[in-house]
């Protein structure tokens, strides 16, 4: 299966920023689309910013001045470049990857999505 390892989180003033970072492994021979998510104590979890494979990107309305992502799917790895950061910014913040084929000894299989274990962010007031 494939694995997604975020780095990069960590506790930052406000008005700071923060880039994260994201890498898929395993035997991927394809990924529709990856981003990032993040959810914050009491809330449901809620999409940040999406890439596809063509380079189309997508945020939420609260982050689309101020967060940029970037990548390439191609290699497997995307950013989030977080600037003029908030309080409410605050939350652990998770990469996801989008229907992906992966290579297995006895030919392809597709995963709908995956997960990594999350990279906490901390905006101070």
């Amino acid at each position: 299966q494939v694995q997604l390892v975020e780095s990069g989180g960590g506790l930052v003033q406000t008005g700071g920023s923060l880039r994260l970072s994201c890498a898929a492994s395993g035997s991927v021979l394809s990924i529709e689309s990856m981003g990032w998510y993040r959810q914050s104590p009491g809330k449901r979890r809620e999409l940040v910013a999406t890439i596809d494979s063509t380079g189309t990107s997508n945020y939420a309305d609260s982050v689309r001045s101020r967060f940029t992502i970037s990548g390439d799917i191609s290699k497997r790895t995307i950013d989030l470049r977080m600037n003029s950061l908030k309080p409410e910014d605050t939350g652990v913040y998770y990469c996801h990857a989008n229907k992906i084929l992966m290579a297995i000894r006895s030919g392809i299989t597709l995963e709908n999505d995956s997960w990594g274990q999350g990279t906490r962010v901390t905006v101070s007031s």
